[in-house]
């Protein structure tokens, strides 16, 4: 089986579906050699605490009692990503692991406020935080990329955290992160 050569360098867009929400992020990589990547990634989604219970009127509006904040994550992460078993099956499916870590900001803004008008009174904590992966890219165009990515994010305070529930501080965010990946190789 004859061995394809990628281009080194892709970047591009991600589509993040999490049970906070959706988001959206961008992604840059570097092959350092035919296996190995460097990354870095830059994302904005939803965050929830599980204890959180959305109830929908009679009118069709959506509310959540007791619910204090809106909380969104900003991860920017340096990885590596690490290709799996080439050479033993197609390059039209090159599965992989990847690992990532960086600066996180968490952005709160009050629930009884309008979406949009409710940036207004937005607060931002910065911490760390970093997620484990396992994906996969698709096809052989050299130009383009589609892959997608399970991962499981981990965003940690050392202090008392954000409050999402009334009086109810959330030290960990994260969870499970489906992602997909498009993009361009060059």
């Amino acid at each position: 089986m004859s061995r394809e050569i990628f281009p080194e360098r892709s970047l591009g867009i991600d589509f993040i579906f999490s049970e906070g929400g959706f988001g959206l992020g961008t992604f840059y990589r570097h092959n350092i050699t035919n296996t190995l990547s460097f990354f870095t990634d830059l994302s904005f989604s939803e965050g929830k605490d599980s204890r959180e219970v959305e109830y929908v009127t009679y009118w069709g509006e959506t509310y959540t009692p007791g619910k204090k904040n809106r909380i969104f994550l900003v991860p920017l992460n340096f990885g590596l990503q690490q290709r799996l078993f080439e050479g033993v099956i197609t390059d039209n499916l090159r599965p992989y692991i990847n690992f990532g870590i960086g600066p996180s900001m968490v952005v709160t803004t009050p629930y009884e406020r309008e979406f949009f008008n409710s940036f207004s009174k937005a607060q931002a904590r910065y911490t760390l935080g970093g997620y484990v992966g396992l994906g996969a890219n698709f096809g052989l165009d050299k130009s383009s990329l589609l892959g997608i990515n399970l991962r499981y994010y981990e965003i940690r305070f050392f202090d008392e955290g954000v409050e999402s529930l009334d009086g109810i501080y959330q030290k960990s965010l994260g969870g499970f992160f489906f992602t997909i990946n498009l993009g361009i190789m060059y």
